[in-house]
């Protein structure tokens, strides 16, 4: 949950400075007149034509959201932001395929986000840097006015052996990761094992749209143009792992390794396996509003046990107009989260000196145990046998525990 605090500490310095720069000299005397009549002031007195302006000029949607919490009349002159909101579209039903759920379908983008919670400053040299990772939505309860902050949307922090969090986002450095897509009304007990890799949401000119839709070893289409499905010409044995949008096409992974791309006008498959195969597990990571799209494969070994901690990972990054991967040794200063809740990425530039993770990095969230590392290229393990041209864990930097996984990830990075 997220609690959204009274702004009226600090609002007259903010506030007078929105004045000075909008050159408002009118609204900032009487504005003074209202503020200096007394200790504590009536906001909800504020001259509409002040509420105008600030809804106008507020752009970071927290803070939008900040301001709808000072009292009941910004709540109702200043609009919750859109970008926070769930968009939904209507699917067409299944009745034409042999599936057992024939009812009606809708589909869900989830706004997702990470927190960075700050320290205290005396404790921010030693205690761990703590991070949340998840989807945000408007609270259910927000008809409840007689709230004195009354909260404006909430992410669920339920960390095992802890009562429900309620994280304060005045305390956090915040980076928006994007959305993730949800069906909704889909109650097939294989569809929910394929988490929200099974559905790829394409946006196209004019307001329409293309979902394609991966289950039991199938990929559906529908476009909303002609709200019907259809089934995809089956072009491997294997299951499809999962599925992304990019730059106008889908692209996929399949359970056998390969990679695949589809034109969703044409309905043509084609293959995209890197230059030089590799036995590993892989994954697709978009990067931005269709900046880049990155694959990161994780090697398996050809024989033996498994030793998680020797792993390496390929990073390729996708040159859509050759058609090819290009291997890469960075990811453009970039954070890249392989596992849960899906495979996402910020920009870690953004992120002060001291805070336990680094631009140019990739973290696992999904895999054994709860205690990892980032992986860097190029790490020198010690071993001769370990190639340098490989991002690998390195334990030099940061050791990082997941704390937990559902409904959001909560990460301790140790400094």
């Amino acid at each position: 949950m997220i609690l959204l605090p009274d702004l009226r500490t600090g609002f007259y310095t903010l506030f007078s400075l929105f004045c000075w720069l909008m050159d408002l000299d009118s609204c900032y005397s009487r504005f003074q007149e209202i503020v200096m009549s007394s200790m504590m002031p009536d906001w909800s007195l504020l001259p509409e034509e002040l509420l105008h302006f600030i809804s106008q000029n507020v752009e970071n949607c927290f803070d939008g959201v900040h301001a709808r919490s000072v009292c009941t009349s910004w709540r109702s002159n200043i609009p919750f932001p859109s970008c926070l909101l769930r968009t939904s579209y209507s699917l067409p039903t299944f009745a034409q395929f042999p599936l057992e759920n024939k009812g009606s379908c809708t589909l869900e983008k989830i706004p997702l986000f990470l927190f960075r919670v700050k320290s205290p400053p005396p404790a921010a040299a030693t205690s761990p840097c703590e991070y949340f990772l998840g989807g945000i939505r408007r609270d259910e309860s927000e008809h409840l006015m007689e709230l004195p902050s009354p909260l404006q949307c909430s992410v669920k922090v339920n960390i095992p052996g802890n009562d429900p969090a309620l994280l304060n986002v005045l305390d956090c450095q915040i980076f928006p990761l994007g959305h993730q897509c949800r069906m909704i009304g889909w109650d097939l007990e294989e569809w929910r094992t394929t988490n929200y890799r099974g559905v790829a949401f394409l946006p196209l000119n004019n307001g329409e749209f293309i979902v394609l839709l991966n289950f039991t070893k199938s990929l559906f289409m529908s476009r909303s143009d002609e709200m019907r499905w259809i089934q995809l010409k089956k072009f491997s044995d294997a299951s499809c792992e999962e599925i992304v949008p990019f730059r106008g096409k889908f692209y996929g992974t399949i359970l056998n390794r390969d990679l695949f791309v589809i034109d969703p006008y044409s309905l043509d498959v084609t293959s995209l396996t890197p230059l030089q195969p590799l036995r590993s597990v892989k994954y697709l990571v978009p990067s931005g509003n269709d900046d880049e799209l990155f694959l990161v494969e994780k090697i398996l070994p050809p024989t033996g046990v498994l030793d998680f901690c020797r792993f390496a990972c390929r990073v390729s990054k996708l040159d859509d107009e050759a058609g090819k991967w290009v291997e890469v040794s960075d990811v453009g200063g970039r954070v890249l989260f392989i596992g849960y809740p899906g495979n996402v990425s910020f920009c870690g530039k953004e992120l002060p000196d001291g805070c336990g993770l680094s631009g140019d990095s990739l973290l696992c969230t999904g895999g054994p145990g709860n205690v990892t590392y980032s992986y860097k290229y190029g790490v020198n393990t010690g071993r001769e046998e370990d190639d340098l041209n490989f991002w690998r864990r390195f334990s030099g930097e940061n050791r990082v525990t997941i704390i937990n996984t559902s409904p959001v990830v909560a990460l301790q990075v140790e400094r």
